[in-house]
């Protein structure tokens, strides 16, 4: 079976799908002769033709058709190859992921997701995926709700705030550092609940031996295994869903607190919001709100005439954010 060329025949409906999820979506759009609609995705090339058929081709056709074109255009699932070609994707196994690394205000999250086979059927049916390929917020919330519900206490989620964030990176010097902090204690979190859980899987961010000294110093043993664009496994896009919508919700109390608007990412809309926050509250309490090792901090402060020495320490802010 040659699983990078995918074809489907589209009706109408499914078509209009395909177009808005394409236009809304990360992906380069293309011109292709008697192609009605072509775009470029995650390793993938997918061109809808004018009689309707629909061609992905490409290394990563076959997480683009079950991770997006089932659940978001065909309403189904077809696919279902990973039992067949990849039963290690539904064995017995924890997935790791975090949200908000990338992000200036708001928390770094970290997530662990336990999956087995009947959790991975469970899964399929919620048409879990990895959070980047949830365009909506509200779905994504609505997903890890439902995910919620249905481990139970086989999550854990390690929600770092702003200002422990800060207090950490000056320790750790190094993002990947902090990341690996963050995983060992996510997999700590989710073993108490889990002691037999066999193996743990995570995105490649940085050297595996760092996860696994951070595991060591907690006494713990697990097998950690870390691949490139693990969020196609199962347990690792539960655990991007978790992640992402408790990074959202974090993102949204700290606004709330600040009596702001805080943007998602790092782009200029990011810097606005961060001037008018130091202009309302004071350059000290941007601590707070954001992660100040990011450049947009100097730029923020070099607007408004100050340098890095008007981050003086906050003692307003509550020290409970981990």
């Amino acid at each position: 079976m040659n699983l990078s060329t995918q074809v489907f025949t589209l009706d109408n409906a499914a078509r209009i799908r395909l177009t808005q999820c394409l236009h809304q979506g990360n992906y380069r759009l293309r011109t292709v002769p008697h192609a009605s609609l072509a775009a470029e995705g995650r390793e993938c090339q997918i061109t809808l033709y004018h009689s309707g058929k629909l061609v992905v081709q490409g290394q990563g056709a076959a997480a683009w058709v079950e991770f997006t074109l089932e659940p978001e255009v065909l309403g189904q699932a077809r696919l279902g190859y990973e039992k067949l070609l990849h039963p290690e994707r539904i064995s017995a196994h924890m997935g790791i992921d975090e949200s908000g690394k990338g992000d200036f205000f708001g928390p770094l999250v970290i997530a662990a997701a336990y999956v087995d086979p009947p959790l991975a059927d469970a899964f399929t049916k919620l048409k879990v995926r990895d959070s980047k390929m949830i365009t909506s917020d509200r779905v994504s919330e609505k997903m890890a709700a439902d995910l919620r519900q249905l481990l139970g206490r086989r999550f854990s989620i390690v929600t770092i705030g702003p200002r422990a964030y800060n207090r950490l990176y000056a320790g750790f010097k190094n993002v990947n550092r902090l990341l690996a902090w963050g995983h060992a204690r996510a997999i700590e979190n989710l073993l108490a609940a889990i002691p037999d859980c066999p193996r743990a899987l995570a995105d490649q961010f940085g050297p595996k031996h760092r996860i696994e000294s951070a595991l060591k110093a907690r006494g713990l043993t697990i097998k950690l295994e870390q691949r490139h664009k693990a969020e196609s496994d199962p347990a690792v896009a539960a655990a991007s869903v978790l992640a992402r919508a408790a990074f959202l919700q974090g993102l949204r109390n700290l606004g709330q607190q600040a009596g702001l608007d805080l943007p998602k990412g790092a782009a200029a809309q990011v810097q606005v919001a961060a001037e008018k926050f130091v202009l309302l509250h004071g350059p000290p309490a941007l601590g707070r709100v954001a992660k100040l090792h990011f450049k947009t901090t100097d730029h923020i402060l070099a607007d408004l005439g100050l340098n890095r020495s008007a981050l003086q320490a906050d003692p307003a802010a509550p020290e409970n954010e981990t």
